[in-house]
């Protein structure tokens, strides 16, 4: 998925769950995505590149991991918990929106 596509299409996903809002409550660059005040979903750049940090059980994360290459340990989070989407690789539309959930 492309850079312009993946933070776009990982909105739009959790625009779609009942009860999701979007805060900022670590300044307009970071998007931080609750549900009932529990991040599941934060957005952000890092050295320029827009990525995706989302939460994941720990052997989701791990197959995960290791099955895809543009997805890494979440991004100042539990690295058991939480993984981080990389654009411009071999992640597609879908594979997005199932992990946003």
């Amino acid at each position: 998925m492309r850079r312009d596509e993946l933070q776009q299409r990982a909105a739009a996903r959790a625009d779609e769950l009942p009860g999701a809002e979007l805060t900022h409550p670590f300044g307009e660059e970071w998007d931080v995505y609750k549900v009932r005040d529990k991040v599941f979903m934060l957005q952000t750049a890092l050295s320029g590149d827009p990525i995706v940090v989302l939460k994941s059980s720990p052997a989701d994360s791990e197959a995960l991991r290791s099955d895809h290459d543009d997805i890494t340990p979440g991004y100042h989070m539990n690295k058991r918990h939480w993984i981080t989407l990389h654009p411009d690789g071999g992640l597609d539309a879908g594979l997005v929106d199932e992990l946003v959930i």
